[in-house]
């Protein structure tokens, strides 16, 4: 995959970023080297860290007050990276003050309030688009086109592990910190959303957050699903496998060949008598396929920027963001319930959304 073509227009997009902590300075990073932005302020609480990052980019504006960034006429764009529980306050401002509004995952810390933020851009002709760097992935992507051709055949199931020794968060559940990942990846593969989920876990370390879950998808085609997430292993993982009635493909994000394809399965006879089948192995090539090489925030970024110059709402990108919200804020009701089964045909529930935690 190449990266996305330059944003058309006649000058740079004026962006504000707010949020320096764990994911602001890479999104600082990629819009400082793009040419069709010009980042004009930077914002953050901390002092010690926004005088770190304006010596860095001089350029830019500091603030600790993100109302400096809406009241700046040149700023067009706000990028948000900050604590799940400020993500709604902080974009609706943003679309209020009729800027362009990118926030990172996930999108609100509940469906309603996801809700609420796309009628904001609607009605205020705004673009909003959700940090979902995993679609812009050439080894997801490539999974995505291989659905798309039959490759895999029958899809039966997909197993995913999402796990690490921490980094241990205080503010949101292993649920609502890694899950967004995995569902926006598996709603970008099979275009359509679970039917139901049951998730269980355990707080091992702090009472009230979990730290470890396991999550069961169930889709309306036949696929089932596993999601492992975890702030306690021993080692980072990041990998989920695809089994179909002609292929199966492993996606290895922390290999040096990410995407395996595999040429196995079984296949099961005709029976020569009651209760006798024929059971037969199929071996044959592991391939691993070529891959463009392309920074996936580089490619997201520029996919906002081109948005915003073209006044394009983003519509199936920001869809695909709010069912991510419903999943996981479904998958957070189950593990407070004691692993409830959760039907996401109906309305999300709206049980413990984010809030901001106690001092």
């Amino acid at each position: 995959m190449s990266p996305p073509e330059p944003s058309i227009g006649t000058h740079p997009v004026g962006v504000g970023i707010v949020g320096l902590g764990y994911w602001g300075p890479n999104l600082l990073r990629v819009l400082a080297d793009d040419a069709a932005a010009t980042v004009r302020w930077i914002c953050d609480r901390d002092l010690e860290r926004l005088a770190r990052f304006h010596r860095r980019y001089p350029a830019t504006r500091p603030t600790t007050d993100f109302e400096d960034l809406l009241a700046d006429p040149e700023v067009e764009a706000v990028v948000i990276a900050t604590p799940v529980f400020t993500h709604y306050e902080l974009a609706a401002a943003s679309l209020a003050a009729e800027k362009h509004t990118f926030v990172e995952k996930p999108l609100a810390p509940s469906a309603v309030l996801a809700d609420q933020l796309i009628d904001l851009a609607r009605g205020a002709d705004r673009v909003l688009m959700c940090g979902q760097t995993f679609l812009y992935s050439p080894p997801v992507r490539a999974v995505k086109q291989m659905l798309e051709d039959g490759t895999l055949g029958e899809l039966y199931f997909v197993s995913s592990s999402r796990v690490n020794l921490g980094p241990y968060r205080r503010d949101v559940s292993v649920v609502w910190d890694l899950a967004p990942h995995d569902f926006s990846i598996l709603l970008h593969w099979f275009g359509e959303t679970p039917v139901k989920l049951r998730a269980t876990g355990r707080d091992a370390l702090s009472s009230g957050i979990a730290d470890v879950a396991f999550i069961s998808l169930t889709f309306a085609s036949g696929i089932v699903g596993s999601v492992e997430l975890s702030w306690l292993a021993p080692s980072k993982l990041r990998r989920t496998v695809l089994v179909g009635s002609e292929k199966m493909v492993v996606y290895d994000d922390c290999s040096p060949e990410p995407i395996r394809l595999y040429d196995q399965g079984i296949v099961l006879g005709a029976p020569e008598s009651f209760g006798q089948y024929q059971l037969s192995y199929r071996t044959g090539d592991v391939v691993a396929p070529h891959l463009d090489s392309c920074e996936p925030l580089t490619a997201e970024l520029a996919d906002f920027v081109r948005a915003v110059r073209r006044r394009d709402p983003m519509e199936e990108q920001i869809l695909l963001a709010r069912d991510v919200v419903r999943m996981t804020e479904a998958a957070e009701s189950s593990l407070t319930s004691g692993g409830a089964d959760i039907k996401l045909d109906a309305t999300a529930p709206q049980l413990l959304p984010v809030t901001e935690p106690a001092a």
